[in-house]
Order: C-alpha cells, then structure tokens, then sequence
C-alpha cells in the first residue's frame, strides 16, 4: 500500500477503490509521547485539505490532526478511543485515526512519499 506524509506529520496511506486510512506517522507519535486521548470526528462528516480532523493527547501536550486531503469520513478507528497507546505502539498500521473516501486523487499524489519525508524530519531535526 502507498504511503504519503505530510509536512504537519500525518500519514495517509491508500487502501482500495479510493479510501485512504490517516493517522500519524512514527516521528509525531514519538514526539507526542505517551498518547493517553484520542478525540475522532463522526462518520460522515466532509472534511477540507487542511481541516481539524481529530485531537490527540499525550503525556506532553494536544495536538490537531488536520485532514492532509479532502474527502467524507467513512470509518473511524474505535480502538484508538478505548486504547489510546495503540496509536504509539503502531501509528503507521493499526493506529490509524480515520479513514477518508478521497474527492481528489491528486491531492494524494502532492504529499510526500516515504523518502521526501524522511528527508524532511532529518533536515528538521538538524535545525
């Protein structure tokens, strides 16, 4: 399956006949640390690129999870709410937040593949 990040720290990771699963990715888990909330939107709900898409609580601090492309909630991931550590011990597999029917494909394609963004943490954690 393809992942894409972005420069925010969400992971969006493409599943079957247009549906992308989006949680965090590996760096933003880690630097959250210990997430003990997780606050998801209702299936259904539109969201915008760049729409408030769910909250996340850690030990550290909240922080927004922002809809890294535009498309209609069709699944939320209940585990997280009962177990919000799950989202620090797989944030790039089961720890997904939402999953979002995609309204355009090349807002996807924009995001950063796994390279770039791996790029893009080293160059920000140099600064």
């Amino acid at each position: 399956m393809e992942t894409r990040d972005t420069e925010d720290h969400e992971l969006v990771r493409l599943e079957a006949d247009g549906i992308a699963a989006v949680g965090i990715s590996d760096y933003a888990q880690d630097q959250l640390g210990d997430v003990v909330f997780v606050e998801l939107p209702a299936v259904g709900k539109k969201l915008a690129k760049g729409d408030e898409a769910a909250v996340v609580e850690s030990v550290k601090a909240a922080s927004e999870v922002y809809a890294p492309v535009a498309g209609e909630v069709v699944a939320v991931n209940g585990t997280i709410s009962d177990e919000p550590g799950l989202v620090n011990r797989s944030p790039e597999g089961e720890g997904w937040f939402i999953k979002i029917r995609v309204s355009n494909p090349a807002e996807v394609g924009a995001l950063m593949d796994p390279a770039a963004y791996d790029a893009f943490v080293k160059a920000t954690v140099a600064r």
